[in-house]
C-alpha cells in the first residue's frame, strides 16, 4: 500500500513541476502584444493545471498522514480504500496533465532539452506500477465488498466537508448511494473515479483557499464542467488561484 502512496506522491510532484514550468513561461513570454499570463485563454489553462496539482498534493499529504506508523484503526481502514482510489485517479491524470503543460511551452516543451518531455515520458509509470487501472478498480470493489469498515472510514472522512458547498453536497449524496448499492464490477472504474473526486473535493474544501476549492468543485463535480483542462466555469477567479503559485 505504501508503494501505491509513492505513486500518488510521485505523480503529484510531477504535476507541481509541470505547473512551475508552464507558469514560468507564461509569465515571461509575450504573444499578440501581451504577456501570455494576461491572456484569458492561457490563464484558464494554467489555473486549471494548478487546481489539479493542488488537489493531488493535498490528497497525497492526507494519505501520507494515514500511513503514519501510529495510525489507529480508523486511519488504517481509511487508507485501505482511499489509497487505492487515489492511486487510480491521480496517477491516470498525470500523463494528461503533463501533456497540457507541454502545450503551454509549445514546441520547446516537446524536445528533450526541456524537462517536461521527460516528465511526460515518466508520468505513465506511476499509473502502471503497483497495479494498473483495472487491477486498482477491482481492488476498490474488493475492499468495499469484503472490508465494510473501509467504507465507513471513507465516508466519515469525506463527510467532514458536508454542508460547505451545495455542488459537493449533491455529489456526496450520490457517493453514499453508490456505496450502498450492490457492487457492479463492470462499473468499477466509474465507482473509483467518483470516490476519488469526492475525496479530492472534500479535502480542497477543507484545506484550500475558497477560490481554489470552489473552482475545483464546480469544474470537476458541477454541471458546468468540461472534458479538457482550461474549461473552467465562467466567473472563476483565476488570478486568485495563480497568485499562490
Amino acid at each position: 500500500a505504501r508503494t501505491r502512496l509513492d505513486c500518488v506522491l510521485g505523480t503529484a510532484a510531477g504535476m507541481r513541476q509541470s505547473v512551475a514550468e508552464a507558469l514560468w513561461l507564461v509569465r515571461h513570454r509575450s504573444a499578440f502584444g501581451a504577456k501570455l499570463i494576461d491572456q484569458p485563454a492561457m490563464t484558464a489553462v494554467v489555473a486549471d493545471l494548478a487546481l489539479e496539482s493542488e488537489a493531488a498534493t493535498v490528497t497525497g499529504l492526507r494519505l501520507a498522514r494515514a500511513h503514519d506508523a501510529d495510525a489507529d484503526d480508523q486511519e488504517r481502514a481509511f487508507r485501505r480504500l482511499a489509497t487505492a482510489v487515489s492511486k487510480y485517479w491521480i496517477c491516470k491524470r498525470g500523463p494528461e496533465h503533463s501533456f497540457e503543460a507541454m502545450e503551454c511551452l509549445g514546441g520547446n516543451g516537446y524536445i528533450e532539452e526541456f524537462p517536461l518531455a521527460r516528465r511526460y515520458r515518466e508520468q505513465p509509470v506511476m499509473a502502471i506500477w503497483e497495479g494498473s487501472g483495472n487491477v486498482i478498480a477491482l481492488d476498490v470493489v474488493r475492499a468495499i465488498t469484503r472490508e465494510p469498515e473501509t467504507v465507513e472510514a471513507f465516508l466519515a472522512e469525506v463527510t467532514l466537508a458536508d454542508g460547505v458547498h451545495p455542488v459537493f453536497d449533491e455529489y456526496l449524496a450520490q457517493t453514499r448511494a453508490m456505496l450502498t448499492a450492490p457492487p457492479d464490477v463492470g462499473q468499477a472504474r466509474r465507482l473509483t473515479e467518483h470516490l476519488a473526486l469526492t475525496l479530492q473535493a472534500s479535502l480542497m474544501l477543507r484545506f484550500s483557499p475558497a477560490a481554489a476549492a470552489e473552482a475545483f468543485v464546480e469544474s470537476r463535480l458541477g454541471d458546468d464542467r468540461g472534458r479538457l483542462y482550461g474549461v473552467l466555469p465562467a466567473g472563476t477567479d483565476v488570478r486568485a488561484i495563480l497568485d499562490r503559485h
